[in-house]
C-alpha cells in the first residue's frame, strides 16, 4: 500500500506534468514559428532570474558545475530538443517518442543509483508507452527523422537530469534548486539561440503571453513541484507521471480545439492512468531480498 503522505506527494508532483500538457497547444497557437532555441531560452532565463532574485542565494563549491550540468540536461538540451520535436512532428508523434523517458530512467537508476529493476515498473513503463500511442497517434502521423532524433535526445537528456538530480540531491530548497537550474539552462541557451537562429520578429501580445505562461507557470512553478517530488519519490515513480502530459494535451485539444475523441483514445487514456498507478505501486513495494542458505 502507498502511504497517505506519498499519495499527497505524488498528487502535488503530478501537477507539473499536467501543466506541461499545455506546452504543445501554447507552442503551436501562441508562439512565433521557427525559433525553438530562442523560445526555450526566453522560457528559462527570465523565470530563473526572477526566482534567483527571490531566493538571493548562489551555488558554492562543486555545486556551480553540478548546476550547469543539471541546467543543461533538465532545461537547455531538453527544451531545445522538445521545441524542435514540437515544431517538426505532429503532437502525437512527439508525445509518443518522449514517452520512452520512464524506461530510460529505470535503466539509468540501476546504473547510477543501483536501484533494482522492478518488473512491475518496466511493465508500467511499456504500458504507458502503448497508452500514449493509442491516445495521440493517428494513421496520418508523419515521421520526420530530425524530429524523431530530437524527441529521443530530449527524452534521454531529461531522464539523465532526473536521475542525477536525485543522485546529487542539492542541499537547498526546491525553489532555490529550480532558480539555479533555470538560470544555468537559460544562460547556456543564449549563445546557441544567437548563433543558430535569426533575430525574433516583433512579438505580439499573444506571443508575449505565451512565453510568460511557459516561463512562470510552465517552468518556474512546475519545476519547483517536480524537484520537490524527486527528493521524496523514486525517479521511476516521478518519471511515470510524465505520461499525464499527453493526456492533458489531448483533453485540451478536445476542449479548446474541438478535436474529437475516438474509442481508441479513450482506451489509451485508461491505459495511461493504469500505468501511472502501477508505477507508483512498483516504487512503493519493498524489494525482495534473497538470502543464501546456511552452509552445511
Amino acid at each position: 500500500m502507498v502511504k497517505s503522505a506519498d499519495i499527497t506527494t505524488v498528487a502535488v508532483t503530478a501537477i507539473a506534468p499536467a501543466i506541461w500538457g499545455s506546452t504543445y497547444i501554447v507552442t503551436t497557437t501562441m508562439l512565433p514559428d521557427g525559433y525553438p532555441l530562442t523560445v526555450a531560452m526566453l522560457r528559462a532565463l527570465p523565470a530563473g532570474l526572477v526566482l534567483l532574485v527571490l531566493v538571493r542565494q548562489f551555488p558554492s563549491g562543486l555545486w556551480w558545475w553540478r548546476m550547469l550540468v543539471l541546467g543543461a540536461l533538465n532545461f537547455a538540451i531538453f527544451w531545445a530538443m522538445l521545441f524542435v520535436s514540437a515544431y517538426r512532428l505532429p503532437g502525437g508523434v512527439a508525445a509518443t517518442v518522449g514517452a520512452v523517458q520512464p524506461l530510460i530512467v529505470i535503466g539509468l537508476s540501476r546504473l547510477v543509483l543501483t536501484t533494482p529493476v522492478r518488473l512491475t515498473a518496466v511493465v508500467a513503463g511499456l504500458a504507458g508507452l502503448v497508452g500514449v500511442g493509442l491516445l495521440v497517434l493517428t494513421p496520418k502521423a508523419a515521421l520526420d527523422p530530425i524530429g524523431i532524433v530530437a524527441g529521443l535526445g530530449g527524452a534521454v537528456s531529461m531522464a539523465t537530469g532526473t536521475v542525477l538530480t536525485r543522485h546529487w540531491r542539492p542541499p537547498v530548497s526546491s525553489l532555490t534548486a529550480t532558480a539555479w537550474q533555470l538560470t544555468a539552462g537559460g544562460l547556456l541557451l543564449v549563445p546557441l539561440a544567437f548563433a543558430l537562429e535569426p533575430p525574433l520578429p516583433a512579438l505580439s501580445f499573444t506571443n508575449i503571453a505565451g512565453i510568460t505562461y511557459l516561463g512562470l507557470i510552465g517552468a518556474a512553478l512546475t519545476y519547483i513541484l517536480w524537484f520537490r517530488g524527486l527528493v521524496r519519490l523514486e525517479p521511476s515513480a516521478v518519471a511515470s507521471l510524465g505520461f499525464l502530459s499527453p493526456v492533458v494535451a489531448t483533453l485540451l485539444g478536445w476542449v479548446i480545439l474541438d478535436q474529437g475523441l475516438s474509442p481508441m483514445q479513450f482506451l489509451g487514456f485508461l491505459v495511461v492512468l493504469a500505468s501511472v498507478w502501477l508505477a507508483q505501486l512498483a516504487a512503493a513495494s519493498p524489494v525482495p531480498t534473497v538470502t543464501s542458505a546456511p552452509a552445511p
